[in-house]
């Protein structure tokens, strides 16, 4: 059975279409990654199977549940998470402070954000395993804005698998990032196992055949091609939507 499934998503702006009629599924396991120019409808489509976004058509199943009208944090504590393309983080609270919101979100008590962290010791134990795993344990009392944005996107990452989840969306992972710090990040999604199961939005060419086992292109918000690494590489409507091989382009 797919982990995720959207069956003949469509969200429309006024008369414009920004999602159409997509279908796919996602594997448990697998490392599938979305492309396509900006504007073809990939951050939309993830609001729409994270719950920011309700479809104007379609569903969304997850372990074959139909959770179209399931609310984000109904959604999350399914097992599903997600990471955005500009960080989504408290800039003027401490690395530590982040961690600890973020895990006691993921708890029934999860309104009580005013209580103190400082007597929970399994939070805090918990925290400092979380941000040991992404070398950011001695940089815990840095206020978050005072960061490297690379350092930012590390952590974000971290958190966003807080909750333990059996699906990570990744929208832009790398974006920003510097060369080896994508590099990071790359090693990084293919060391999570595979109990977790990667859904990436990429521009990153280098991340997402470092990454991806199969690969989906989105236009002008519908799914036109989808494949193997080797075989979106080969795929002509690729190159020529997304990989600019157009030869009015090279004709200026």
């Amino acid at each position: 059975m797919a982990l995720l499934e959207a069956h003949g998503l469509s969200v429309y702006f006024g008369g414009l279409a920004a999602v159409k009629d997509v279908t796919f599924a996602v594997e448990p396991g697998e490392r599938l990654a979305m492309i396509g120019p900006n504007g073809a409808g990939k951050t939309t489509l993830f609001n729409l199977l994270s719950g920011q976004l309700k479809p104007s058509a379609g569903k969304v199943f997850f372990k074959g549940k139909d959770i179209t009208h399931n609310s984000v944090y109904g959604r999350t504590h399914l097992g599903m998470a997600r990471s955005f393309q500009i960080t989504s983080l408290f800039p003027y609270q401490s690395v530590q402070v982040n961690a600890l919101i973020a895990l006691q979100g993921t708890q029934q008590c999860r309104f009580g954000m005013f209580r103190t962290f400082a007597k929970d010791k399994a939070l805090h134990a918990a925290a400092q395993r979380l941000l040991e795993s992404v070398e950011l344990w001695d940089m815990r009392d840095e206020i978050v804005s005072s960061l490297a944005y690379g350092q930012q996107r590390k952590l974000e990452m971290a958190l966003s698998l807080a909750s333990g989840p059996e699906l990570l969306m990744l929208d832009e992972p790398s974006c920003g990032l510097t060369t080896e710090e994508s590099e990071d990040i790359t090693a990084r999604i293919r060391d999570l196992g595979s109990k977790i199961t990667v859904f990436m939005i990429a521009h990153d060419m280098d991340l997402v055949f470092g990454v991806a086992e199969r690969i989906i292109l989105l236009h002008y918000g519908e799914v036109v091609a989808e494949g193997t690494c080797d075989e979106i590489r080969c795929n002509t409507m690729v190159r020529d939507i997304y990989m600019g091989s157009h030869k009015s382009r090279a004709d200026g």
